[in-house]
């Protein structure tokens, strides 16, 4: 049996405070952070709500809400386990994953192989079960003018045999 998840998360730049942008799970040095209580890792953030999508359950505030409020900046990857343990809790394995960012800045091409390494690490998978795809989005959005970004992400999962 095979189910289709579909996650979608947004912040915008930080501009007051210096901090840290995070992208599926690497720095991105010298960029400004994502307004968020967590490190605000976009990537992370629309994952987990593509696999608890597939599965039936609910966004990642849902799951994670009074956390935020009591660790500022926690590592995104540590939300992680709470999809991978429902997977495993559902007999559900991941087939493979589709992101998509719209921003202007930064540039996805040169770091999305990292982004694809550090996914994969994260959720044991292969890297080429992954894809990573970027738009500027030509400036139609306020992500594509440069105000934060936005990521898609789409899962399919097939129930272990």
């Amino acid at each position: 049996m095979f189910r289709i998840g579909f996650g979608l998360d947004s912040h915008r730049f930080e501009l007051e405070k210096q901090k840290k942008l995070m992208l599926g799970g690497i720095e991105v040095i010298g960029e400004k952070g994502l307004k968020a209580h967590s490190d605000g890792d976009v990537v992370l953030h629309s994952i987990f709500n593509a696999i608890s999508s597939a599965l039936g359950e609910r966004s990642i505030g849902f799951y994670h809400s009074d956390k935020l409020a009591e660790k500022e900046n926690i590592a995104s990857h540590l939300y992680l386990e709470t999809v991978k343990k429902m997977l495993k809790e559902k007999g559900y394995e991941i087939v493979n994953l589709a992101i998509t960012l719209e921003c202007k800045t930064p540039k996805i091409e040169p770091i999305a192989d990292a982004m694809k390494a550090s996914i994969a690490k994260h959720l044991s998978l292969s890297i080429e079960q992954i894809s990573i795809i970027a738009t500027s989005g030509e400036e139609l959005s306020a992500f594509g003018k440069g105000k934060g970004i936005q990521v898609y992400s789409t899962v399919l999962l097939q129930k272990k045999a």
